[in-house]
Parts: C-alpha cells; sequence; structure tokens
C-alpha cells in the first residue's frame, strides 16, 4: 500500500482513478455476468457496466480542462449517453450525483468524494420508479454512508476513506441475498451490487498502487479502426450468402485466432480482429445463429448486427420513399422508435410504419445514445419510443432530458407488446390519445418466450440445470421442457385463453421455418378457436417469442 497521503485529486488523477476502476471491473466481466439470477442469456450486467465505464473513458479522454470537477462532468455526459441496461443507467446516475457534488471545483477531496457518492447514491434512487432493496442501490446506499461517517470523523486521506467505503460495499453485496429472496433462492448475490463495489475496488487499487489490468486503455479508438476495418471490407465484397452477420465479443480471454477459425467455417467476407478482451466479427453466411453461438461460446455479446443481404437494396428503396414521404411531416404527426433484435423482426416493425430502428435487445442492450440519437434523427417533433425489453427501458427514459424532441416512453417489455402497439398509431388523433390508445394495447398481449438456461439455479420455485429449455412468461420464469416446441405449448396452455383469439409464433435465427410450420400445426389442433401465424423473426438465443392476443 501507498504510504503516502492523498488528500485531494486534481482532473487527470481523476481520470486514472476511473481507469484503474474501469480495467478492475473489465477483468471481472464474466463473474458479474454469471450472478444474474434469471437463468436467461441476458446475464450482461457486467458487460453492460463496462460498456457504461468505456464511454465514461472515451468521453474523459476529450475533457482539456485540468479541475476535478469538469473531468467528473465530462465523465457523466459519457455515463449517460453510453448507459447500458439497468445497471449501466443506475452507475451513470452515481457518476452524476458525484459531478453534481464537485461542480466546479479543482480537486477533489476526501470530504467532496464521500459528498459525491452520497450524491450519486440519491440520484440513483431517484431514478428508479420503484427502487429494490438487495440490489446496487443498497450497495452505493450503505457504501456512501460509510463514506460519509469517515469524512465526518475527520478522516483526509481519501485512500483510507475509499478503503472503509470499499469494506462497507463488500459487505453489502454479502448481504444483499438476505433483502432479496430470489437472489437467496438462485445462491447468488446481486451482480450489479457486485460490479459497483468492483468499480470502486479498483480505484482504491489504483490509490494503493495496486496492480490492475489497464487492458482498456486506447481501446476506443482501437475499435474505431476495427468499425472502419469492417465498414471497408464489407464494401470491397460481394458475397452468395444470404445474411451480413456482424458482432462484437466481450471477455476476459478471447482468442482471436481461434475465433477466426470457426468464423472462416460459416461463409466469406470474413473480418475478425482484436484483442483477449474485445474482439469484432464481420461474415457474410447462410447462418447467422452458428456466428453468435460462437461468440456467446466464446465470451459475451456486446453488439450484434445482421441484414438480409438480399433484402437491403429492396429496403434501401423502401426506406428511402418512407423517408421522402415523411420528410415533410403535417403539424402533430408522430413518429416512432423501437429496440429490436432480429433480421426479421426488424422487417416486421418496417412494415408496421416504425420510423427508426435501434438494433439491440436481451444480451446487447443498446446505449442511450443510441437511442437519443434514432429519437434526435425523427422528422417529427413528438416520437414514441418502444424499448421493447424490461432492461431497456430506464434507459429509454433517459431520453427525454437528452434530446430537443418530445419523447414518450411507452414500457413495452417484449417486441410482440411493441408490434401491437405500433398498430394501434392512429396519426390522425394527438400524441396523447395514441400513447393511452396504444398502452391500452401492448397491455393486452401476453408474450412467451423460450431459450436455454445459461447457468443452473432456482428461481420462483422453478429449478434448471444448464443448458435446460426453459420458458418464460411475460418476464417470469415459469417452466423447463425437453424441446423448445413442447415449452412454448406448455407455456401457452398455463395462460388465460378465454378472450384472446390470435397467436403469432416469431422463430429465431437458429429455428427453421419446417419446424416452426410443424409447431403451427400443432398450436392449430390444441387452440382451435385461434387463428395462428408464423413469422420469421431471426431473433438471436430465443428458439420462439410468441404473442397471444
Amino acid at each position: 500500500m501507498s504510504e503516502a497521503r492523498i488528500e485531494s485529486l486534481s482532473g487527470s488523477d481523476v481520470l486514472e482513478l476511473f481507469a484503474g476502476a474501469t480495467a478492475w471491473l473489465e477483468a471481472h466481466v464474466e463473474q458479474v455476468n454469471s450472478l444474474n439470477v434469471f437463468p436467461v442469456p441476458d446475464g450482461d450486467t457486467g458487460t453492460n457496466m463496462f460498456l457504461t465505464m468505456r464511454a465514461v473513458m472515451e468521453e474523459a479522454g476529450r475533457c482539456a480542462e485540468p479541475g476535478a470537477g469538469p473531468m467528473l462532468a465530462a465523465m457523466a455526459h459519457g455515463a449517460l449517453m453510453g448507459a447500458r441496461g439497468n445497471s449501466g443507467v443506475i452507475l451513470s446516475q452515481i457518476i452524476r450525483g458525484m459531478s453534481d457534488a464537485a461542480e466546479g471545483a479543482e480537486t477533489l477531496t476526501a470530504e467532496g468524494f464521500a459528498a459525491g457518492l452520497e450524491a450519486g447514491s440519491a440520484s440513483a434512487y431517484r431514478a428508479v420508479t420503484k427502487p429494490v432493496e438487495g440490489t446496487i442501490l443498497t450497495v452505493i446506499r450503505e457504501s456512501s454512508e460509510a463514506g460519509r461517517l469517515a469524512a465526518a470523523g475527520g478522516e483526509r486521506d481519501i485512500a483510507v476513506l475509499l478503503a472503509s467505503v470499499v469494506s462497507e460495499a463488500q459487505l453489502s453485496v454479502n448481504r444483499t441475498p438476505t433483502l432479496m429472496p430470489l437472489l437467496a433462492e438462485a445462491g447468488v448475490v446481486d451482480s450489479g451490487g457486485l460490479g459497483l463495489s468492483l468499480i470502486l475496488e479498483g480505484m482504491l487499487r489504483h490509490l494503493n498502487g495496486q496492480p490492475v489490468d489497464d487492458a482498456v486503455s486506447g481501446e476506443g479508438a482501437v475499435e474505431q479502426r476495427w468499425l472502419a476495418a469492417t465498414d471497408a471490407h464489407h464494401q470491397a465484397e460481394d458475397s452468395p450468402y444470404g445474411y451480413c452477420t456482424e458482432l462484437l465479443i466481450s471477455g476476459s480471454d478471447l482468442n482471436v485466432d481461434e475465433i477466426r477459425g470457426r468464423i472462416k467455417e460459416l461463409g466469406d467476407s470474413v473480418l475478425v480482429v482484436g484483442d483477449p478482451q474485445l474482439v469484432r466479427v464481420h461474415v457474410h453466411t447462410d447462418n447467422p445463429g452458428a456466428a453468435l453461438s460462437t461468440g456467446t461460446e466464446a465470451g459475451s455479446l456486446a453488439q450484434v448486427k445482421v441484414d438480409n443481404i438480399r433484402r437491403q437494396a429492396e429496403r434501401f428503396v423502401e426506406m428511402h420513399e418512407a423517408r421522402q414521404q415523411r420528410s415533410s411531416p403535417e403539424p402533430g404527426a408522430i413518429s416512432t422508435v423501437a429496440v429490436v433484435a432480429g433480421d426479421g423482426m426488424v422487417a416486421v416493425f418496417e412494415s408496421v410504419g416504425c420510423t427508426r430502428i435501434v438494433s439491440g435487445g436481451p444480451t446487447m442492450n443498446p446505449s442511450t445514445r443510441e437511442i437519443v440519437e434514432a429519437v434526435d434523427a425523427c422528422p417529427t417533433e413528438d416520437v414514441i419510443v418502444l424499448p421493447n425489453d424490461k432492461n431497456i427501458i430506464l434507459a429509454a427514459q433517459q431520453v427525454a432530458g437528452l434530446t430537443k424532441k418530445r419523447a414518450h416512453v411507452l414500457e413495452s417489455r417484449s417486441m410482440p407488446q411493441g408490434i401491437a402497439a405500433l398498430l394501434t398509431l392512429n396519426y390522425e388523433d394527438d400524441v396523447d390519445a395514441n400513447v393511452g390508445a396504444m398502452g391500452e394495447a401492448m397491455r393486452a398481449v401476453r408474450t412467451v418466450e423460450v431459450t436455454r438456461a445459461v447457468k443452473s439455479t432456482s428461481v420462483g420455485g422453478v429449478r434448471v440445470k444448464e443448458g435446460d429449455i426453459i420458458g418464460i412468461v411475460d418476464d417470469e420464469l415459469t417452466l423447463t421442457e425437453s424441446s423448445a416446441d413442447g415449452a412454448v405449448l406448455r407455456a401457452l396452455e398455463g395462460i388465460d385463453t378465454d378472450k384472446t383469439s390470435l397467436i403469432t409464433l416469431y422463430h429465431g435465427g437458429e429455428t427453421t421455418a419446417s419446424a416452426a410450420s410443424d409447431l403451427a400445426v400443432e398450436l392449430r389442433r390444441r387452440f382451435p378457436g385461434h387463428e395462428v401465424e408464423v413469422v420469421y423473426g431471426g431473433q438471436p438465443h430465443y428458439d420462439y417469442v410468441a404473442s397471444i392476443e
């Protein structure tokens, strides 16, 4: 440990402090990801928090002012714009509180650091409509209280004060199962709380001169080079394959050569670049699902984009014509933005008139910046935003304060809910009437999702093993089954269908059309009073997403 007292931090000191925190979190991303309670492939808390911290560092690197206050202000802006998922948004609010407390300050003292953590805790609680204890909120509240007590006791050494904060954060994380029964049942601590504890620990390690893996240094510039190389590669080659597939894989020990070898077997126009922490993949293939599986087996998917090459020319013409028609909107006109995963789902949302689409969903939450950019690109002042995933709602709700547009967020929790809402949109009504009608329509939709468990656990009395096929109804794990078809059937049979008449079956990128068609035949037999539609969704990870309305 460093024996020198640290009583103040300049802007450059704060930058190094956060670099240490980011590096330490990055080294533990997979550990944090593995703790998500629900055993579905959205074990992405660590990835979301790391990508949020990376956005913090990228924005901080642009700050030319030497003071700690301006540096934290830049970081707060980067955090908010780059926030991904609920955990990332809450983290952004913690950093915002730290920035508010240090506004205009040239240096950050121990007292100021403690005040910033308390302000961050208050800001994080305000950001959540219904705060839940046993989460990252509890950890920031209890650890910031430890910092306040240390400062009130006269502690002026930032490293000593931070040691008290880290100690309490670790204890708080260990207590989270006692506050949330689901955590206790699953035998895990809260993943977001652990992520925050690791960030604070990384700061302390930096101040004490202990090693942290500084793998993120300059990474933003590296990633831009990867993106440029991918774009150039994409434009340079024609391909007989049907899908242009791009992945950004995050991990701690990625083998670039091994990933490249597996991707080469799937198609052509292959580009695989990166390092042990982050790998960018581009391939033209007829089996995008296999590329996604390669990514998830190697690490965590930070970004995914799948485009149907054979439809791109047609889509370009259609989108150009649609934009031309919307270029001079009537007063009071409304635009829509939706978060969508899967090329088939994108086609569905485009067909029902969605103005702008943001790529993302489970395991690949878009950043607040991406949603803001989509809203800003809309041709009207009123924009209705459909997050279509429970873990994206909080990020979407931040948009209103970051755009000059009037953003209206509907809390859609699945893509079928978003589709139902868009089908209800009436351009002759005002935005308030539409928000009400669209909300009512989406709440009438029940959603079934079928995927595979990423870890063995027990949730809500349902015990699952890693790799089990599971059925999720309206965000709640309800069953395990031996087949994806069986999971869909059992899940739908558990829903009250007396007042419903339509079942829509969206099959994922790794599910064949013939398999979906066979399942539809069985659905029509078991639900004779319902119309059954089969649609290619192309969504990753989920064999089926079904809606009943």
